[in-house]
């Protein structure tokens, strides 16, 4: 049984809510900054399950911040603090409902493609690799395996859905969407930020398969991290001391929810069923290991 209650919606009426994710609920504070609050929703599927993980959000968060300060000799980010004593005064009425798992942040123009970076060959690029021998028009080497590491990080970037899954492109057609000089810095700073802290993990027994960022610009122009940074929501990550090419690996994330869910006979649609308490506190507590692994801290 779970021990705490999961933070399935967030109520900061003296706010506009902008958007509600499947994760986030985002706030306007003024025209400079907004308010990113992580819930505890969790989906699968693209659909969002009617029970939550508790502390899933704050594990969220607080592994974002950390990536955020280790990252940010590379790459300029949209926090501006995570510490509620030195949010708006209005704010400190909420508190107690988004301590910990909030940041204050400054907007930024989100780019139109996602950014994913691979070091090894899973998920939808083995597909693609199954099919081509190439993932998002980079050609690999014949005879990979699944899980196998790449013999160098690959950026393959995607297209943003609306709804549904998001859709593989090639490098030319980010070009096309962002122009080739954006398209080449946000490669190149994908690149970098996941072969940093790709290494950083392997010393903690985490492998980092593959990830997804979100850069946007800020109001002068530059290239701005934002969003979630290596999260196991935003991110494949395997114990390394299981790992084994060849197969599908575990994973530090919603993968055990996944499985649970997949031995249903459920259709994938709308309304989804209720996650028993010991899918809960198993997904619980991968998050939990991912965090503790990262950052060698206990989450307060």
């Amino acid at each position: 049984m779970t021990t705490t209650t999961a933070l399935l919606t967030t109520e900061i009426p003296i706010l506009s809510l902008l958007a509600r994710g499947k994760v986030r609920d985002i706030y306007n504070v003024d025209e400079a900054r907004l308010l990113f609050v992580a819930t505890d929703r969790i989906s699968a599927f693209d659909v969002v399950m009617p029970n939550g993980i508790p502390d899933k959000g704050r594990v969220l968060t607080q592994i974002s911040l950390f990536w955020f300060e280790k990252l940010r000799a590379i790459a300029h980010n949209h926090l501006i603090t995570a510490d509620v004593r030195t949010y708006p005064p209005i704010l400190r009425p909420y508190a107690e409902q988004i301590e910990g798992r909030s940041m204050l942040v400054r907007r930024v123009k989100i780019q139109p493609i996602e950014c994913i970076a691979r070091g090894y060959l899973s998920g939808s690029g083995w597909k693609e690799y199954r099919q081509s021998g190439a993932v998002c028009g980079i050609k690999l080497p014949p005879g990979l395996r699944e899980s196998d590491k790449l013999p160098s990080p690959i950026f393959t970037p995607s297209t943003k859905a609306e709804s549904g899954h998001d859709q593989n492109i090639t490098m030319a057609q980010a070009v096309g969407i962002v122009g080739e000089h954006l398209a080449d810095k946000l490669r190149d700073t994908s690149i970098k930020l996941y072969q940093v802290a790709a290494d950083y993990a392997l010393t903690h027994g985490i492998i980092i398969a593959d990830t997804k960022f979100e850069f946007g610009l800020d109001a002068g122009g530059n290239l701005t991290l934002a969003d979630e940074v290596l999260t196991p929501d935003s991110s494949r990550f395997w114990d390394l001391a299981k790992y084994e090419p060849g197969r599908a690996q575990e994973s530090f994330d919603k993968q055990y929810a996944r499985d649970y869910l997949e031995a249903l006979k459920w259709n994938k649609e709308p309304p989804a069923p209720v996650l028993p308490d010991e899918v809960v506190a198993g997904t619980r507590a991968r998050y939990l290991e991912a965090y503790q692994r990262l950052t060698g801290k206990t989450l307060p």
